[in-house]
């Protein structure tokens, strides 16, 4: 008998528009930011995405919701970004070029500002959580860096994770990007293995 695809249908949409929403929200939120504008709307959400805001409440009832799944999303994707990169990298490259996904991470957060401020405070959203998940993603590029011999064996992926949040945090306060990029170089280079490394970046 041939599988009636017709239950699915909806699903795969309400899929998808969960999708356009999210996607809608980061685009909206980082436009915001550039302009000045104070605060992004659900309706402007909905519209942007181009669907309506019944949709967009069937799937975030509240703007708190929508900044809340958006910003586990974003999480997902920085710690999806390991496995690319070591596709793609040596694993001490692909180290320095997380470290920039990192950073970007942390401005599409202040993105969402006084939302994402208010979800910390209730206890939806903690730091601690985040770096827990973000330390398991680093453990297999660490492994990886350890095997191949261009990173140390002794790191710890929640020790990297708390170097590279307080390089973030300092250099938001004075030094901008270009600052920050020579401290991630600072970091790697401590990161690296030393005894009979030979190994450059490619």
């Amino acid at each position: 008998m041939a599988e009636d695809n017709t239950a699915r249908r909806p699903r795969a949409d309400a899929q998808r528009n969960r999708e356009r929403l999210l996607e809608a929200a980061r685009d909206a939120f980082a436009a915001a930011r550039a302009t000045g504008q104070q605060q992004v709307t659900l309706d402007q959400v909905a519209r942007q995405a181009g669907v309506g805001i019944g949709t967009l409440y069937r799937h975030f009832p509240s703007r708190e919701a929508l900044v809340e799944a958006l910003y586990r999303e974003e999480v997902e994707q920085l710690c999806a970004r390991v496995e690319s990169l070591l596709a793609a990298h040596r694993p001490d490259v692909a180290l320095r070029k997380w470290m920039d996904c990192f950073a970007d991470y942390v401005e599409a957060k202040q993105e969402m500002g006084d939302a994402l401020r208010a979800l910390i405070d209730a206890g939806v959203v903690t730091a601690a959580k985040s770096r827990e998940r973000l330390a398991g993603a680093l453990r297999h590029l660490l492994d990886s860096g350890a095997a191949d011999g261009t990173l140390r064996a002794d790191l710890r992926p929640e020790d990297l994770v708390t170097a590279i949040v307080g390089v973030v945090s300092a250099t938001a306060i004075a030094g901008g990007r270009e600052q920050l990029g020579r401290l991630f170089d600072l970091v790697l280079d401590g990161a690296r293995k030393r005894v009979g490394e030979g190994a450059t970046a490619d």
